[in-house]
């Protein structure tokens, strides 16, 4: 790169007023969000194809029935942005300056294949963020610049979020695949360890209006059961609520493990292997050792497990309060154990496994791949730590650039500073890069560091159907047209990436066009339902399709026959078991140092939504905050080997002690430099981002 970065841009984006004006045409449209995964009809105010003036929930939609949160009715405020992005951008002598697209993609496309000769392609990193892994069409002209780049580094949200349901899944399944879902017509028992649907509506599962689900289950006469050491919004619908230190949940979830082997309920419904090689790796952990390594009273973990016997099924839901933490693996492997073990999987009132709507896994389970391994190969630095589907940890970035492994980055949406562990060491690599691409509407923080920045269309921009559906609590599929014309120049990402891979050399396939058009690109997306239940036709017809549960599904079973049925320990957590209980065990009667876990929040969704008005603040129990010598209001240091933040302590009497509880996804207090590039989980390559010892003081 030319230069250092310059300081520009330093506030986050803030909304821009908008108004209806006389002689405004004004049209209502029907949309879906496309903020997070749960996508809730929507009613948008439209003046003149351009502005959007308001927005609700749709109460004809048929899944979601007028619910919204506050962050899908934000769409609007999303879209009218201050410093908006509406042309190329290339530096030029230091400053970032608009250029045509055919200056951009040529200059881009140059450095690209210097790059490519010099150092191979696997000198070339990629990260698919958020901002496009919506973007159907651009997402999947992001796979095959990848497959073109010979499958070099590849970065997604994953390490950063959890990686551990993923790796359960191939290490226990044989298949990725594998997605078990809460029966919510009929569980009567459900587990929230490290999770709270309230905010974040169910890690993967798109819960659209999570009150409705949990007061279901509690008037049919079910139970609801929280683990975590917050007391969230979920505690007042729950049975019981279970605070353990975090990271160590799963020594209560162990502890019923050995429990239901030895009396019950036992009743697994697929076939098993290496029950006894499961039972004599628990043989010796008894009630009160779990009690202390997880910080818990014996008395809590009794009930919990009695209520489990009372049940016979139970669903287990997980999500990024432990999926971040160094126990994410053994949380999730022995809550999968639960519900293996119970007979709870592919059963109605337990979990239901979903079949896809876009790929429908049902109709191909006879050619559906079996891993030898859930792992693939990881990283130049970092080569102990085992990759997932592909990716490489987001924690190695800095390393690989610092050592020459990297000099040319694509950054196709994804808000690197925010979502990244090691911010500081982050923002002293990428300034050593040739070439640092951005697909961006609105500058942010990393605007100073990019060499280009390409305006592709925003999420109202384009037509999209949402092709993670498998994500969904249901069987369904969406498709909404664009709710307003594009800004500027702004174009579809998969011409922009696909003009990138011709100009540099790279192989594109025959079926993409050369030109952009709105014809082009419902081609484009047609191509990516072709295997669908549905045809796209039918699918913009309808706008949302959606398809009836079976439950138990025949394709399930016949899957695990030839899968020869679940993997009860693989050898990779067996290992890391063993490595766990040395260090529990090493520490007992220890006090435990004071740690921090990470926070969603109702009105922001990770590193968006500001302008909102949610602050930073670290809820803490009052004794520990007079242990600290923190007071309620106070602003406070919080510091560790990493680095440091300033935020503002609330003092919580609900808190665990000896924890705090920090947001993610802001900018004046970022929780990334808190985090190292060394900390990460050798089975996938997650980041800590929860129970990570820390100190704090008075600012």
């Amino acid at each position: 790169m030319a230069t250092q970065p310059i300081g520009l841009y330093e506030d986050d984006p803030k909304p821009l007023p908008v108004a209806r004006e006389e002689g405004d045409r004004i049209e209502f449209k029907r949309t879906y969000c496309k903020v997070c995964s749960t996508n809730c009809g929507l009613v948008v105010e439209v003046a003149n194809d351009t502005k959007i003036l308001s927005v609700k929930g749709d109460r004809d939609h048929p899944v979601t029935k007028g619910y919204s949160c506050p962050k899908g009715r934000a769409t609007g405020q999303i879209y009218h942005l201050d410093q908006a992005i509406t042309h190329p951008l290339m530096r030029k002598d230091g400053e970032l300056m608009e250029v045509s697209w055919d200056e951009a993609l040529d200059d881009i496309a140059a450095r690209l294949r210097k790059v490519i000769d010099t150092h191979g392609p696997h000198s070339v990193g990629m990260y698919f963020g958020s901002g496009l892994g919506l973007d159907s069409a651009g997402y999947a002209m992001e796979e095959a610049l990848w497959q073109a780049l010979d499958c070099g580094p590849k970065f997604t949200p994953l390490t950063n979020d959890t990686t551990a349901k993923v790796m359960i899944s191939g290490a226990m399944a044989k298949f990725y695949g594998i997605n078990p879902k809460t029966d919510y017509d009929d569980c009567m028992m459900v587990m929230y360890v490290g999770t709270n649907p309230m905010v974040s509506h169910a890690h993967n599962t798109g819960m659209y209006q999570p009150g409705m689900f949990l007061k279901a289950i509690n008037k049919r006469g079910g139970e609801i059961w929280v683990i975590d050491p917050v007391r969230t919004e979920m505690v007042n619908y729950a049975r019981g609520h279970l605070a353990p230190y975090p990271g160590r949940d799963y020594a209560v979830l162990a502890w019923i493990v050995r429990e239901i082997i030895d009396g019950g309920p036992f009743n697994p419904r697929q076939p098993i292997n290496n029950l006894d090689v499961l039972r004599d790796l628990l043989k010796d952990y008894d009630r009160a050792k779990a009690a202390e390594i997880a910080g818990v009273p014996e008395e809590q973990m009794q009930e919990l497990l009695d209520a489990i016997r009372r049940r016979g099924i139970v669903a287990i839901e997980t999500g990024t309060g432990t999926g971040m933490s160094p126990g994410s693996n053994l949380i999730n492997w022995f809550a999968w154990l639960i519900m293996i073990l119970t007979g709870s999987m592919n059963v109605k009132g337990g979990l239901w496994i979903h079949p896809g709507v876009n790929f429908p896994l049902d109709r191909f389970v006879d050619h559906l791949p079996l891993l030898d391994s859930p792992f693939t190969r990881s990283s130049h630095v970092r080569p102990d730590v085992k990759g997932i589907c592909g990716d490489w940890p987001c924690a190695v970035l800095p390393q690989e650039i610092e050592q020459g492994y990297m000099h040319a980055f694509f950054n196709f949406g994804g808000h690197l500073f925010r979502s990244f562990p090691d911010a500081n060491g982050l923002k002293a690599a990428l300034p050593k890069l040739d070439l640092l691409v951005a697909t961006e509407i609105t500058h942010n923080e990393m605007s100073a560091y990019c060499t280009h920045i390409l305006p592709t269309k925003a999420t109202v921009e384009r037509n999209e159907f949402h092709r993670w559906d498998f994500l969904n609590w249901n069987i369904s599929l969406q498709y909404a047209p664009a709710l307003v014309k594009p800004m500027g120049e702004r174009r579809s990402a998969w011409w922009v990436i696909s003009q990138l891979m011709r100009r540099a050399g790279l192989s594109v396939a025959d079926h993409v066009p050369e030109e952009h058009s709105d014809e082009n690109d419902d081609l484009m997306q047609s191509l990516l339902v072709t295997n669908a239940r549905c045809t796209w036709e039918e699918l913009k017809e309808k706008r949302v399709v959606e398809y009836p549960r079976e439950l138990p599904a025949p394709w399930v079973d016949r899957f695990f026959e030839r899968a020869g049925g679940w993997e009860l320990v693989p050898e990779a957590l067996k290992e890391q078991w063993h490595r766990f209980l040395a260090e529990d065990e090493a520490h007992l009667g220890k006090p435990k140092p004071l740690v921090y876990t990470s926070r969603r929040q109702r009105r922001k969704f990770n590193g968006q939504l500001s302008f909102l008005g949610e602050i930073c603040d670290c809820l803490i129990n009052p004794e520990t905050a007079a242990e600290h010598g923190v007071e309620d209001g106070q602003t406070i240091r919080v510091f560790n080997k990493a680095g440091e933040i300033t935020v503002t302590a609330r003092i919580d009497p609900t808190m665990r002690r000896g924890v705090c509880s920090i947001p993610h996804g802001h900018r004046e207090a970022n929780i990334n430099a808190l985090t190292s590039t060394f900390d990460m989980d050798p089975l996938g390559g997650m980041a800590h981002y929860s129970a990570v010892p820390i100190s704090i003081e008075p600012a």
